[in-house]
């Protein structure tokens, strides 16, 4: 998993006999560390389905999409693309650690340098890689948003953006709990707790909690602009118009379904130890962190379900539109129009299609 809880058990035991000491050592058990390897194996799976099978039949598309000029509808692949690189990397890392520690027990935390440093460089690796993760979730809901308002999109821009502000919240999370002898578990007063141990835990929670509310936003958004873009391009929504709106409503709803399971078992788990900690059973953090040993990886795995084009294209809704029964006077009118966007009607003033972007509307990054 990728919690600031399995990162301070990465510190020095310098008291073993510690009763939060003691209750960590259930991320050494077998039953845990067997949940953790069988999770991240399939996020590796599902993040490999995404890279390598998917990204071939994208590629085709890509190149459909370049042919006719649109250069933006294929930007929502190319984020889901590097989304599951990253979590492939992240998962990868929940594999390597829990493999170490299950069937190479020197490895596993002890009171010296070589395990210790171990267990903080994967822990580094796999935070790195989920917090981009996180960033990548944001920034494809922010590439819907920006391609259905015709905005420009710059995969560099979104590029710089993630990679550095991911490596800034991790290096200075974990530089901090480390930094300088990775003592972090001896924390007696409550201000070296505050400035030591909760800047790590402020670095991975604040993503997440930025992606929990602002991705819904941004999809309700998304939402409305899909909707006007019909009136304004049909002028009427007819009962094909509403299924390929209720499949990208079904799309969004999901994706924000899968990170809420994948992501708010830390959430609960950091309030807890950071407001109720005495008050509660072990057993109740025990199962929170088993819920985080098999969530957190799945993301890769859930995400290769709903990151995929559920609805047809809008272009292929505007020729479906010409052909099926159920017309409309005023599109038979403009059956031409329609064949060439952005193209004016052969004669009298447009009543339809006023759009001046509306041929920007082929959005298969859906």
């Amino acid at each position: 998993m990728s919690d600031p809880t399995i990162q301070t058990f990465c510190c020095h035991h310098r008291n073993p006999a510690d009763g939060a000491i003691l209750l960590m050592g259930e991320f050494g058990t077998n039953s845990y560390l067997f949940v953790c390897m069988v999770s991240s194996f399939l996020g590796i799976m599902g993040a490999h389905y995404q890279i390598f099978i998917r990204g071939r039949q994208q590629n085709t598309l890509e190149r459909r999409v370049t042919e006719s000029g649109n250069s933006l509808s294929s930007s929502g692949q190319k984020v889901i693309l590097w989304l599951a690189i990253a979590d492939f990397c992240a998962s990868l890392g929940v594999f390597v650690r829990s493999a170490m520690w299950r069937y190479f027990q020197p490895m596993m935390i002890r009171d010296d340098d070589a395990s210790v440093i171990f267990c903080a460089v994967t822990s580094a690796w796999t935070q790195y890689f989920y917090t981009c993760t996180w960033l990548w979730t944001f920034s494809y809901a922010m590439s819907v948003r920006s391609y259905l308002r015709t905005e420009e999109f710059s995969m560099r821009r979104y590029h710089a953006a993630v990679w550095s502000i991911g490596a800034v919240l991790t290096s200075v999370g974990l530089t901090v709990l480390y930094y300088p002898n990775a003592d972090c578990q001896n924390v007696k007063e409550l201000w070296t707790a505050l400035s030591r141990v909760l800047p790590n835990y402020c670095a991975t929670y604040l993503p997440i909690l930025i992606v929990m509310i602002g991705n819904p936003i941004i999809y309700m958004d998304a939402n409305k602009l899909i909707s006007k873009m019909y009136v304004m391009n049909f002028m009427r929504i007819t009962s094909y118009e509403r299924r390929v709106m209720t499949r990208f409503k079904w799309k969004f709803l999901f994706i924000n379904i899968v990170f809420y399971i994948c992501w708010l078992p830390n959430l609960i788990g950091g309030f807890i130890l950071w407001t109720v900690w005495g008050s509660v059973p072990e057993n109740v953090m025990i199962v929170i962190w088993y819920a985080m040993a098999a969530t957190n990886p799945l993301q890769a795995f859930l995400n290769a379900f709903v990151y995929r084009r559920w609805a047809k294209s809008y272009a292929e809704s505007v020729a479906n539109n010409e052909t099926r029964r159920e017309t409309s006077p005023l599109l038979e009118k403009h059956r031409s129009w329609l064949r060439r966007p952005g193209e004016g009607p052969p004669e009298g003033p447009s009543l339809i299609l006023n759009n001046p972007s509306s041929h920007r509307t082929n959005c298969s990054c859906f």
